[in-house]
């Protein structure tokens, strides 16, 4: 079982970036990997909003994830400069 303070600690570090542009990469399974670039939008007791900006084959949108996804690995999270 994971310690409650673990998600806090997450919850508290991506608190910290809420504005700022990450690059997200999502472990779909079966060697299935997205990658995309976007800004913490919300902040929500069990998940977070990012935002993504559209392309021209792709529409934006907003994509949510939770804390867990990051402490299991399913969603990494990089800084962007």
């Amino acid at each position: 079982m994971m310690k409650q303070n673990s998600v806090n600690n997450v919850r508290i570090a991506v608190a910290n970036q809420m504005g700022k542009r990450v690059k997200i990469r999502v472990n779909r399974g079966r060697h299935k990997v997205d990658i995309s670039e976007g800004i913490i939008s919300k902040i929500y007791p069990n998940i977070f909003l990012v935002e993504i900006p559209g392309s021209k084959d792709m529409p934006a949108r907003v994509a949510s994830y939770s804390y867990t996804d990051l402490l299991t690995k399913d969603v990494e999270l990089i800084l962007c400069n």
